[in-house]
């Protein structure tokens, strides 16, 4: 099958080695069959907001990388307004940018309105590039872990209680805004060649409603959601497992089932990780606060088990797992090299076994950095036996290339 292109990824380099690195995370992309992957402004520090700062983070990465790997910039409001900022970025090698529509708990990469984000599209259209965007506003606005005024704090080992605190209509309404913007690239329209993708989409309701909309009235729209969507349901997150926080959170199973059936009917585009590690202290696992503990769900080498073994269930194709995961993300992020297996197009190829299974328990060999994940203690089909980078063999049966031979994806 085309390897796997993983559009949203935070590896954390420089600055936050010690949640995760170039090396450690290209090693377990390849390992779970991913073979290129783009990265997050943040949660490096310092985060990717100017071509002064992608050039230190293109430095960091030199020499550590098993897969093809690039980058996004990041949109801010003190870069908002500012086109020779962006453009310097875009120009250094940025595929694009990233914003936030509400706190992402890093200092310096504050959140974006909707007007931040419709002054970045003219720039953004000028090279033919997408804005990312996460798509969750408070309100009111406030930090997360400070919601639910008046209640005790005896209770926030309970799941539901951070499920509650960052509610459906924070979504609903950002994807509402988003939406409005994203009015802008239509045919004609003063951003028309720029396009706006919405990021880990978790509600398949009222957003995704606008979000087909949108593309139906001629915008420049896609939309991902992510694995851990299609895998895990609310109910089923145990007591104090801050492993499974993120942003949006996981809701319940009729969410999920509702993920799924919009995916198989063509309303979602594609599927990412949004791996995001952290440190097992920023977790708090004594505690076991879901408010106070940092949120991301490590998961990029498990992506393709994952997907087979529930989208199996729900009578899911290998042909539609490659579109979600290879095909549509290049295009998305601008691969032409890269998302099926062509003439003239680059030698990306994983070897699977859909039929074998496995559990990834405490003996199973997990190359991220930190030993962190709700994929832990669960049982999958779909084993990667080999991955080729580029007609390069980077993996095999466990075992990876002496030397990293990925390089960093410029712009085309």
């Amino acid at each position: 099958m085309p390897g796997l292109v993983d559009a949203h990824v935070h590896i954390n380099e420089p600055g936050r080695t010690e949640w995760e690195g170039f090396l450690t995370g290209t090693k377990a992309a390849v390992a779970g069959g991913t073979t290129a992957i783009v990265d997050m402004p943040l949660n490096a520090h310092p985060t990717t907001t100017t071509k002064q700062h992608l050039d230190e983070k293109k430095e960091a990465a030199k020499g550590k990388l098993y897969i093809d790997t690039g980058f996004w910039g990041g949109l801010v409001p003190d870069n908002a307004y500012n086109a020779s900022i962006l453009e310097e970025l875009l120009e250094a090698g940025a595929l694009g940018l990233k914003s936030f529509m509400c706190p992402s708990g890093i200092e310096d990469f504050p959140a974006t309105t909707a007007q931040h984000i419709k002054a970045s599209l003219p720039v953004l259209a000028k090279f033919g590039r997408p804005i990312l965007v996460h798509q969750e506003v408070t309100d009111p606005p406030s930090q997360p872990s400070s919601l639910v005024p008046g209640e005790p704090p005896s209770n926030a080992r309970d799941y539901m209680r951070y499920l509650n605190a960052r509610p459906l209509t924070w979504e609903r309404e950002a994807v509402r805004q988003l939406m409005e913007v994203a009015k802008d690239t239509k045919p004609g329209g003063v951003a028309e060649g720029a396009h706006v993708h919405v990021v880990h989409l978790s509600d398949a309701e009222d957003s995704l409603s606008h979000i087909k909309a949108a593309k139906a009235e001629g915008s420049s729209v896609t939309v991902e959601t992510c694995a851990h969507y299609l895998s895990f349901a609310a109910e089923d997150v145990p007591e104090g497992a801050t492993e499974y926080k993120c942003a949006p959170p996981l809701r319940d199973a009729r969410h999920r089932e509702l993920l799924w059936k919009a995916l198989l009917g063509g309303d979602i585009d594609m599927i990412t990780t949004d791996h995001s590690p952290s440190t097992p202290d920023l977790k708090l696992f004594e505690e076991g606060d879901f408010l106070k503990a940092w949120g991301g769900i490590s998961g990029i080498q498990f992506a393709l088990p994952a997907t087979w073994t529930h989208g199996s269930a729900w009578g899911m194709t290998i042909q539609q797992m490659s579109r979600w995961w290879s095909t549509v993300p290049a295009k998305m992020v601008n691969l032409p090299r890269k998302g099926s297996l062509e003439f003239g197009k680059d030698a990306d190829i994983v070897v699977w076994d859909p039929e074998e299974s496995f559990v990834i328990d405490s003996t199973y060999p997990i190359y991220f950095k930190n030993r962190l994940s709700p994929y832990i203690g669960h049982k999958y089909s779909g084993k990667v036996i080999t991955t080729f980078s580029r007609g390069r063999q980077v993996f095999e049966e466990g075992r990876h290339a002496q030397k990293p031979c990925g390089a960093m994806i410029n712009p085309v």
